[in-house]
């Protein structure tokens, strides 16, 4: 697409930084409970469904006959179209059926963080309105049942609390008999596609989170369209390290799955490196998900060497930025050569850009990819709405299926990001080029103005990556009397009884960047405080090692 702008007439048309992804497949427009009638009609005896922890396995006829048990009882105990659903728990099959199982009879799937303290699981229910619950006993020192009686009292729309793993769960299903599979098909036959069926509250950094609401028709697409991005068939096993509570477990993963007659492989409640590579060997799995972090701990394993890796092929890592290091590692050490990058946000359902599985090294070490069928991107001047040039950085926005209905009951906050045309204005700082590939170049929050210069966060993370000492790295700016603001290098070390000085730093970058992007300090951690999607919160980093904090950090003074 070409086009003038108000800027300066030239003899060439600007190529602006918009681009509409293609394809030849249409858009499903089945709901989710359709679509997997579909797969168990032309799967039946393929499995759907491993639980490695527990050793239980499913068929996608006994996966279905599972999910329709489940979404009779809810019928039975009253359960109406539109009324919320919630689910407060970790990775197991029963998270999976009530995700299918609300859909199938209208009902809106409300995810919540299992790290949800009482006062954010307060928030939640009563926020969305949540009438029946679902709940894991207990994970991590969190004992979910005294957590619910506290809040219980003060959230009088809460009818019902059923709890994974205890008799609760089995009464209601004892339920099911009590309707039909001609009333549950009656149910179906009054749902549209269009009808939200998920709310997913963002981690926000400030405040309570926003619940962003989707229908079938975004997540069921958004996790179709993924598959087809990495090649997914019936014969392909995904393990799934990653939570189910966010859209990259529960769409990418899950939907992306059953829209292909796929299998899910879950290897642990949450994230353990060892239980995820166990999975991979001892279920020949040929797809991984996970964040960047998650890779980082895999490949990091004492005993990496000894996992048999041969079955993978691809895999997705997204969540947040990819190192090119860890990712070439990945394909050269993990054997996922097919692996894609994907970009989104949940409230895209999530997926907008992603690489393809014959993407060469560069595109898919280099970029976010391009943009998936039927999806629309741009970049835009942030203060002006003005598309820009291909090659300039401006604000990310993106159009279409996958762009969600709104923030649950919060009309003005979901003004705030989409616009009178629909376009969803992620706030993130990207570059679309010549090619249609688009990189992110950071937040524009995290955007570091160091003495009038525009300094990327993103730059400095990747090139510091090939550090020999440097395991994994985040920059932040902090405030600075001389500068507005001071670079400062947060770096987890390969080896922590050696790690890299502010002097290495520095040599190591001269020669490369310019020198206002040389970080000044170097923070040495443990670990980055993250959010509950896979990203790190930049925000709690800035206000741990600003002045005043009770940091000093290492500084250089030999650079200005």
């Amino acid at each position: 697409m070409t086009a003038t702008t108000g800027r300066p007439a030239t003899t060439e048309p600007v190529a602006l930084s918009y681009a509409h992804g293609t394809g030849t497949t249409e858009l499903l427009g089945d709901t989710v409970g359709a679509n997997l009638d579909r797969a168990v009609a032309a799967f039946p005896d393929r499995e759907a469904l491993v639980d490695v922890a527990s050793g239980r396995r499913w068929t996608y006829r006994e996966f279905g006959a599972a999910v329709g048990t489940l979404a009779r009882a809810l019928l039975a105990r009253g359960v109406a179209k539109g009324d919320r659903v919630g689910i407060w728990a970790v990775n197991c099959p029963e998270w999976v059926f009530v995700q299918y199982a609300t859909a199938r009879i209208g009902a809106i799937m409300v995810n919540i963080n299992p790290a949800y303290r009482a006062h954010e699981v307060e928030f939640v229910l009563g926020q969305s309105g949540i009438s029946v619950l679902f709940a894991s006993l207990a994970h991590r020192g969190s004992d979910y049942r005294a957590l619910v009686e506290r809040v219980r009292g003060r959230c009088p729309g809460l009818r019902s609390v059923h709890y994974i793993g205890d008799p609760t769960w089995d009464e209601l299903l004892l339920h099911a008999g009590e309707v039909t599979a001609q009333q549950l098909a009656e149910r179906e036959a009054g749902l549209s596609c269009d009808d939200p069926i998920n709310i997913q509250y963002t981690s926000g950094t400030t405040g309570f989170p926003k619940g962003a609401t989707l229908s079938h028709h975004n997540i069921l697409n958004n996790g179709y369209f993924v598959g087809e991005a990495i090649g997914c068939t019936e014969r392909d096993r995904i393990c799934l390290p990653v939570p189910f509570y966010h859209c990259f477990g529960m769409v990418m993963g899950n939907l992306a799955a059953t829209s292909h007659g796929a299998c899910v492989v879950i290897p642990a409640p949450s994230f353990e490196a060892t239980a995820t590579l166990d999975a991979v060997t001892r279920e020949r799995c040929t797809a991984l998900y996970g964040v960047p972090t998650m890779f980082i701990a895999e490949l990091d394993l004492p005993g990496f060497a000894a996992y048999d890796l041969s079955s993978l092929r691809t895999g997705i890592m997204a969540g947040s930025p990819c190192p090119v290091e860890v990712m070439k590692r990945v394909v050269a050490e993990m054997n996922m050569r097919e692996v894609a990058i994907c970009y989104g946000m949940t409230e895209t359902s999530p997926v907008s850009l992603a690489t393809r599985r014959d993407d060469d090294l560069e595109r898919r070490t280099g970029t976010v990819g391009r943009a998936l069928p039927h999806i629309e991107v741009k970049v835009v001047d942030p203060a002006t709405g003005v598309t820009l040039p291909r090659g300039e950085p401006g604000e990310l926005c993106t159009r279409g299926y996958s762009v969600m209905l709104g923030y649950w009951n919060e009309p003005e906050r979901t003004a705030e990001v989409i616009d009178a045309g629909r376009w969803m204005h992620t706030g993130d700082l990207a570059v679309i080029r010549e090619d249609g590939y688009a990189q992110i170049v950071g937040r524009i929050k995290d955007l570091i103005i160091r003495g009038g210069e525009n300094v990327y966060p993103r730059e400095i993370e990747e090139f510091l990556y090939g550090h020999p000492k440097v395991s994994d790295i985040q920059v932040v700016g902090v405030p600075d009397e001389k500068y507005g603001e001071e670079i400062v290098a947060c770096v987890i070390p390969r080896d922590p009884a050696d790690p890299p000085t502010p002097d290495e730093i520095t040599a190591y970058c001269r020669e490369r960047l310019a020198h206002y992007k040389i970080p000044r300090r170097v923070e040495i951690v443990d670990s980055f405080p993250m959010t509950v999607s896979g990203k790190v919160r930049k925000v709690e980093l800035r206000e741990r090692f600003s002045p005043g904090a009770g940091r000093t950090g290492r500084n250089r003074d030999d650079v200005g």
